[in-house]
This record gives structure tokens, C-alpha cells and sequence, in this order.
């Protein structure tokens, strides 16, 4: 399974996240704001980071940014409550992008897919880092 970093500030989202995933099988770290996810990206170097959009301080497409700076084969999902941050052009160099929902599934189905994707491509996000 995967190492996934999951950028969320809302604490009841994060841990919802955090035991769905951690349930599937994957190593999960988690930052409370973008802030800590960069702090977070240097110890525990992520497979996949799912990012919020909507948090202070730094908000998820400005931690996108920053992200791909670090590592440009790091793969990311945007995971936001707000569909129209997907015709922001930032929102575009994400890997994908899902809307929030009560039902897991498709932020589940994304993850595998986004993780094939890379692998198949051959892209290793460790090396690039």
C-alpha cells in the first residue's frame, strides 16, 4: 500500500480520512495546514498527498504549488467542499480533483487510480525529491 499525507484542517474530516484510509492499508500522516505539510513532506516522504483547498494561512492551492516545487512527480489530489476551484488553472496541475462527499468512495477509487497511474508511468516520487 501507499504512504499518503492528508492535508485537511478540519480535525473530524481528518481522522474520518485518516481511519478509512489507514483501514484500507495505507501509511497515513497527517498536517492540519499547509504549514505542516511541508514540514511533513521532509520526514515522511508521501506516495500521494490529499489537500484541502479551503484553510488559513496557506491555502491548498498555494501548498500545491509549493509541493510540486519540492518533488514535481509527487502526486496530488485536491479533496474540497467547493466544486468551483476546479476552473482555477492552479487546480489543473493537481492529479485530480474531488469534491467532497459523505461517501468515500470515489476520494478511494481516485487514490488507486492516481497511484496506478504513476506507477505505471514509472514515476517514483522518493527519487525525485
Amino acid at each position: 500500500m501507499a504512504a499518503i499525507l492528508i492535508v485537511e484542517d478540519d480535525r473530524n474530516q481528518r481522522l474520518l480520512l485518516q481511519d478509512e484510509l489507514g483501514s484500507q492499508g495505507h501509511s497515513i500522516a497527517t498536517a492540519a495546514n499547509g504549514h505542516e505539510a511541508l514540514d511533513t513532506v521532509a520526514r515522511f516522504m508521501p506516495d500521494l498527498v490529499i489537500v484541502d483547498i479551503a484553510m488559513p494561512e496557506m491555502d491548498g492551492l498555494e501548498l500545491l504549488g509549493k509541493l510540486l516545487a519540492i518533488n514535481n512527480h509527487l502526486p496530488v489530489i485536491i479533496h474540497t467542499a467547493y466544486a468551483s476551484y476546479k476552473d482555477n488553472f492552479m487546480s489543473w496541475a493537481a492529479d485530480a480533483y474531488v469534491v467532497k462527499r459523505g461517501d468515500l468512495t470515489e476520494l478511494t477509487n481516485t487514490i488507486e487510480r492516481v497511484l496506478s497511474q504513476h506507477r505505471a508511468a514509472g514515476r517514483s516520487t522518493a527519487a525525485s525529491a
